[in-house]
Parts: structure tokens; C-alpha cells; sequence
């Protein structure tokens, strides 16, 4: 039990900075004082620093392990990078590791042969509640690169696509799915290039975009990853859940709202041929209206009737839609136009 509430501490601390006291004593039942027992054991064993005086004190986790340093990128390092450079310096449990190694080594490999920059910059801090990674280039940029390489019309198009899996602008050396799969590894992950940011949280299940050109254009490409020391699940996990049993891409989560251009609403043909493409290569497709509140007729017909018609083994599931969404699936659903017969016969 003692274990336990200072686990309980530590893994919630960096929510509730100022709180994280009077929140324990209502979990646990404990007084003030039997709670700043156990917060001041976290302090002096190095886990947690405390910061303001008594009536304003506030408590942030202590870093155990940091690391910053800069690399040059040739092909076939990051294994290197990843066993001599941060490995021996982390403590974590199994599962834990190997999917920091899986996420770390993935996403500098793709450093290493998209950017087109000569050097990376690594940032790895672990406390005792979370690991996090930074790997940062300033080379062409990764919505860029997938833009120019597939002929789109935006960088934001490009994270769509991104965003469907086994996309790559390197088919000799990539399947498409590191950074699919990786994303659904950590708690956090977060792609920001140019004026774009592409967050996905697993606790959420879902993605969001983030438009920050009020803030610069960032040169390159920084990835971050943040996973739990607690975390229960394993890298294969994730494998198992999107792969069939014979190891073949089978699930694609596309967050729909990440077809929608600034200023835009979601009505058209085009738009819905956007989110389409590449479908033909899945077994089953998850549509996630999270964020979108309606659909155009022409963009729902394109979507659920003109291709289920066209590809009928491959099912398209809905989540997140909203009452006015539903009502207007259905209605395209229903609403098959008359087919004269004499077209019938010429087809």
C-alpha cells in the first residue's frame, strides 16, 4: 500500500503540480501530514522537487536521466546510436524498452533517409513516471517531402495520407507503417514540421492537426514520443491489432478531420476521394469523425455508397459521428439513384 500511494503521487504529479497533496488525501483517506510523509520521501530519494514556499508550493518530477547530443546521420546507425548512446543509460521495465527501441530506432531511420540533412539532434529525459524522446533534423521536412514525393496538393494532404499508414517515398527501404505503428505505441506522439503539428494520443485513440503558422516555420522535422514507466501494454500488442495472421496491414484509423482544409467544410466529392485513396489496400477501414460536427451530401455519397458499392469486401466502420453525421449516412445509404435498364445492360 505505501508503494502504492507514492506511485500514485509521482504517475500524477505533473497533472496536479500544486494539488497533488489534498488529491491524495481524498483517495487514500490520509491526513496532510501522512501525505507529506510520503511526498517528502519522493523528495529526498530524488524523485520529486519541490519549488515555492509553503502556501504556494508546487512539485514537478526530477529528471533521473537527460541526454542531449547531436549525431551525424549515415545509413545504418540509429541500432548504434540506440545501443551505445542511450541504452546503457536507461532503466525500464522490458515491455517498456522495447518499444522505446522499436519507436527511437524507427523514427531516426527516417531521419537518415528522408531528410536529406547531414546531422540529428537527440534529447531523451526519463523521470520516474515518463520517458520522452526528441529527434529533431532541419532537412527538406517530412510533410514536404511526402507532398512533392506523391504529387499532393498540401502539406496538410500529405499528413492524411501519413495518417492512413503504409505510405513511403522510399519503397526500397520502407514498408510505410514505422510511423503508424509507432504512433500507437506511446502515450504521445507528436510530428511537427513546417507550420503543421500532428498530435496522437493513445489514451484518446485519436489524431488532431494543429495549424501553427502564427508561431514560425520550423525548418526539418522534430519527433516526440512520451510512454509511461507504468505502461502495460507491449509493442506487439499494437502489431497484433492492425495486422492479420498473415502479418499484412489490416486496419487503417483515418481521422477525417484532418481532410479539412482551413476555412473548409466537409461537402465535397474531392474531398471524400481524398480520404479514399489508398483504401483498396486495406481490409478494414476506421472512419473517426471526432472533431467533425457535419458532412456534406456529395462528400458522404462518395464515401458510403459510391465505394462500398465499388469495393464490397472492404467494411467501413464509423466512430465518433455525430447525430446530424449518422442521419446523413443513412440517408445516401438509402437514397441509391433508379437505374434504367437499358444502362444496366450496356454495363
Amino acid at each position: 500500500m505505501k508503494q502504492y500511494i507514492t506511485d500514485y503521487i509521482l504517475h500524477n504529479v505533473e497533472r496536479n503540480p500544486t494539488g497533488i497533496t489534498s488529491e491524495a488525501m481524498q483517495k487514500f483517506s490520509l491526513s496532510r501530514p501522512a501525505v507529506l510523509h510520503y511526498v517528502n520521501k519522493a523528495i529526498e530519494e530524488g524523485f520529486l522537487i519541490a519549488e515555492g514556499s509553503t502556501r504556494a508550493r508546487h512539485y514537478r518530477l526530477k529528471n533521473l536521466v537527460e541526454l542531449r547530443f547531436e549525431i551525424e546521420l549515415y545509413p545504418e546507425t540509429e541500432s548504434a546510436v540506440w545501443q551505445y548512446r542511450v541504452f546503457p543509460h536507461l532503466k525500464l521495465p522490458q515491455n517498456i524498452m522495447a518499444i522505446c527501441e522499436h519507436g527511437f530506432t524507427e523514427m531516426l531511420n527516417n531521419a537518415i533517409d528522408h531528410s536529406g540533412d547531414k546531422t540529428a539532434y537527440i534529447y531523451v529525459d526519463q523521470t520516474y513516471a515518463y520517458i520522452e524522446f526528441f529527434i529533431r533534423d532541419r532537412g527538406i521536412g517530412i510533410f514536404q517531402k511526402i507532398q512533392q514525393a506523391c504529387g499532393l496538393e498540401s502539406p496538410q494532404q500529405a499528413l492524411l495520407e501519413l495518417s492512413k499508414g503504409k505510405l513511403t517515398t522510399y519503397p526500397a527501404k520502407h514498408a510505410g507503417e514505422g510511423i503508424y505503428f509507432t504512433s500507437r505505441m506511446f502515450d504521445r506522439f507528436v510530428i511537427r514540421s513546417g507550420t503543421l503539428s500532428y498530435h496522437r494520443r493513445r489514451e484518446e485513440d485519436s489524431d488532431w492537426l494543429i495549424d501553427v503558422s502564427e508561431h514560425g516555420h520550423r525548418q526539418g522535422t522534430l519527433i516526440y514520443m512520451k510512454i509511461s514507466t507504468n505502461a502495460h501494454w507491449k509493442k506487439n500488442d499494437v502489431f497484433e491489432k492492425y495486422q492479420d495472421d498473415d502479418l499484412r496491414f489490416r486496419q487503417t484509423h483515418v481521422p477525417i478531420a484532418l481532410a479539412r482544409e482551413p476555412g473548409q467544410n466537409l461537402v465535397s466529392r474531392s474531398q471524400a476521394k481524398r480520404i479514399l485513396s489508398r483504401f483498396e489496400q486495406f481490409t478494414e477501414v476506421l472512419l473517426d469523425f471526432q472533431d467533425v460536427d457535419e458532412i456534406g451530401q456529395g462528400f458522404a455519397d462518395e464515401i458510403f455508397r459510391i465505394f462500398p458499392e465499388a469495393h464490397p469486401n472492404i467494411p467501413l466502420k464509423v466512430i465518433n459521428a455525430t447525430p446530424e453525421i449518422n442521419r446523413m449516412i443513412t440517408f445516401v445509404k438509402s437514397n441509391a439513384p433508379i437505374i434504367p435498364p437499358s444502362l444496366k445492360n450496356d454495363s
